[in-house]
């Protein structure tokens, strides 16, 4: 079947892991309840949030960096690389999914306050079905509050080899049956089962939608499409969008000022379908992706300003560094917790988390420049 797809161009993309970083940062800050510093976030002004953004890029980046691949050494040579990356996911998510539920159970008797069982949803682990639920977590089945991410990633790079390849001589169609299978789980109620009860906070079926137009804009799509980009009416509808968006996000928040707004209009949007991926949802997030093509080109010179290097090396390390943030979310939460919960001390928390998100992001990439062979010196000229 012919190619049909546009190959990214080769060499990194530093917006990728500009907004990558922003997203681990924003997922950290938005785990952390009743912290003020997580309203720079824009889940506060718009109807997507940094999870749209984290699924969206790992979509293009898997393209980016498999495509080619399996163009050039064929289809199971690039599923068996997705695969590994898939284990690689695994492993860390077990990880995480460990140290995470010991760190709970332990300051949970630590402090002899049961309510944190209840409210990280591991109650199952302290009755006779522990063993089971713990097996329901290496299923993928049973995840702790703030644990949805990294299993839908893992379930969408592990259902990425054929998709790919599919999108490499059809990107249109694929795109097209993509946003075919997401209305349809929104129609009929697909969805994974979860333990004990109860289906995936992020439905696979439905967040698949934004895996893939990741992928369809990494090869071509968003080339193909510049011309609707750049057109000035799509300027205009764009800031309309984002601005009803914020206007019916600022509605939810403060019930006296929705109460203000007609009431279907209201209802319509109060509620922000996230397990679905609600209509709204994912073109407030198409929108956004309009603006960035638009006014954020690849070659843009200020994503080598050294102010956003600590974002765009949290970009690079993205896993490690989301898997020491979701930790670190429960930390700064438990913090809270047991302190004021001041003013200053949600500013403490939030900054001195992500700060050793960055000096752990910083660590990863010295070490693995450290574990590269010194280049060899250059031989002396004779005399």
């Amino acid at each position: 079947m012919k190619i049909n797809a546009t190959l990214p161009e080769k060499g990194r993309d530093l917006r990728l892991d500009l907004f990558r970083g922003v997203a681990n940062w924003a997922i950290y800050l938005d785990h952390i309840p009743d912290n003020v510093v997580n309203w720079i976030t824009t889940r506060n002004y718009g109807f997507s949030d940094a999870a749209d953004l984290f699924v969206f890029i790992s979509g293009y980046t898997a393209s980016f960096v498999y495509a080619r691949m399996m163009l050039e050494r064929g289809f199971i040579v690039g599923a068996t690389r997705l695969t590994k990356r898939v284990w690689q996911l695994y492993v860390a998510h077990v990880f995480l999914f460990v140290i995470y539920i010991v760190a709970i159970g332990y300051v949970a008797l630590r402090f002899s306050d049961a309510e944190i069982i209840n409210e990280f949803n591991l109650a199952g682990l302290a009755g006779d079905q522990a063993i089971e639920t713990l097996r329901q977590g290496l299923l993928l089945k049973f995840k702790p509050v703030n644990l949805d991410v990294l299993p839908l990633y893992i379930v969408l790079m592990g259902l990425f080899p054929p998709v790919l390849w599919l999108m490499l001589r059809q990107p249109d169609l694929t795109m097209v049956a993509s946003i075919v299978l997401w209305l349809l789980s929104r129609q009929f109620g697909w969805n994974l089962s979860a333990y004990p009860a109860g289906a995936w906070y992020f439905n696979p079926f439905c967040w698949q939608v934004l895996f893939v137009f990741g992928s369809w804009c990494a090869l071509g799509g968003a080339k193909r499409a510049r011309w609707i980009v750049d057109l000035p009416i799509t300027l205009y509808l764009c800031i309309a969008y984002l601005v009803f968006a914020m206007v019916m996000t600022m509605a939810a928040k403060f019930p006296d000022f929705g109460a203000l707004l007609p009431h279907w209009l209201y209802e319509t949007f109060k509620h922000n379908d996230k397990t679905f991926l609600a209509p709204y949802r994912f073109l407030h997030f198409v929108v956004i992706v309009i603006m960035v093509i638009r006014f954020v080109p690849k070659d843009w010179p200020g994503l080598e300003w050294r102010v956003f290097d600590p974002l765009v090396v949290c970009g690079q390390q993205s896993l490690a560094v989301f898997c020491v943030g979701v930790f670190l979310s429960f930390v700064g939460h438990f913090e809270l917790m047991m302190s004021s919960g001041s003013l200053l001390a949600q500013i403490f928390v939030s900054v001195s988390g992500i700060a050793i998100m960055t000096l752990v992001a910083y660590y990863i990439s010295w070490s693995k420049r450290q574990d590269k062979p010194l280049p060899k010196p250059a031989a002396a000229k004779a005399s």
